[in-house]
């Protein structure tokens, strides 16, 4: 019976330490386009950056880093991951966004139909990942489709920034 409350007390001290030493989980979300349009329309006094991705392209999986880190250095960027893998399997961004690691939030877009919203995203996107929606304080919309180096995103973000 000792043994029991000994191990009990154990859990009890040990338990809270243990969480603490764990990172926080990024925020994960399912949404449909309504969802994004809706949280793209917000006010913001930040800069606003959407970076679509999916875990099959490796060009996305390359500039994911450097979105991370401009993000963590400057508290004036609103950065989000927009997934476009199969809304039916979130399991598989969910595994990817631990093994790598990522601290923003991520949300799975889970609207196949992709030639429905595309162009309300930005008339020239062709629908190739990685593709980038920069979102201005004063509402601008900038679009940028391929990859980003380190140095050609912060970049843009200097030249976006207020």
């Amino acid at each position: 019976m000792n043994v029991f409350f000994i191990h009990l007390a154990f859990l009890f001290l040990w338990g809270p330490a243990a969480k603490e030493n764990i990172a926080p989980e990024p925020e994960f979300k399912i949404i449909s386009f309504e969802e994004f349009e809706v949280l793209t329309a917000a006010d913001s006094d930040k800069l606003r950056i959407y970076n679509f991705w999916a875990t099959w392209c490796a060009p996305c999986i390359r500039e994911m880093p450097h979105f991370e880190a401009a993000s963590a250095q400057d508290p004036d960027l609103e950065l989000v991951f927009i997934s476009m893998d199969d809304g039916r399997r979130p399991e598989r961004v969910t595994s990817f966004i631990k093994r790598k690691e990522i601290q923003s939030p991520v949300y799975l877009l889970d609207d196949v139909d992709f030639n429905s919203w595309i162009d309300k995203v930005d008339q020239s996107w062709t629908g190739a990942i990685p593709a980038t929606l920069f979102i201005l304080p004063d509402g601008e919309r900038i679009f940028h489709e391929g990859e980003l180096e380190a140095d050609e995103l912060q970049k843009l973000i200097d030249q976006f920034k207020p």
